[in-house]
């Protein structure tokens, strides 16, 4: 990610949303959501989003892992602060991977952690990695 530039969608890309409410066990012993908290966020923004979109042929035979995250970090979100995760995925695969945009900000739209991630498809029955297929491409454009 560039140094400084915020991640947003492309125009007419689709953006899959969730609210996350920091729990008691979020916050550090610097008063706010821990770092780690965020990458967690972003792994269920990840996986819920797939969810939202894949029938469940699809869920039962793909699988999606983790291969890269690059996080920056911008805005502290406090204890009652709740984040507001948004995601969306590049236009194209290549191969097995898929690049995936992550941006969770705080009530007031303030960037508090921006992700790029990049996941890689596997095929559920192998564990191998697989060719993301073009109608998989299509059901997050």
């Amino acid at each position: 990610m560039a140094s400084g530039a915020l991640l947003e969608p492309p125009p007419g890309r689709k953006v899959f949303r969730l609210t996350f409410q920091p729990t008691p066990a979020d916050i550090d012993d610097n008063g706010h959501v821990n770092n780690v908290v965020y990458l967690r966020w972003a792994q269920d923004l990840g996986v819920a989003h797939w969810q939202s979109v894949a029938p469940a042929e699809a869920q039962a035979t793909w699988a999606w892992v983790a291969l890269r995250h690059e996080i920056d970090y911008r805005r502290a979100l406090l204890p009652g602060e709740a984040g507001h995760g948004r995601t969306w995925v590049s236009g194209t695969a290549e191969g097995p991977r898929f690049d995936r945009f992550i941006r969770i900000d705080a009530a007031d739209g303030a960037m508090c952690a921006q992700v790029r991630t990049t996941w890689v498809l596997i095929e559920q029955a192998t564990g191998r990695p697989k060719r993301v297929p073009p109608w998989m491409v299509e059901l997050f454009a």
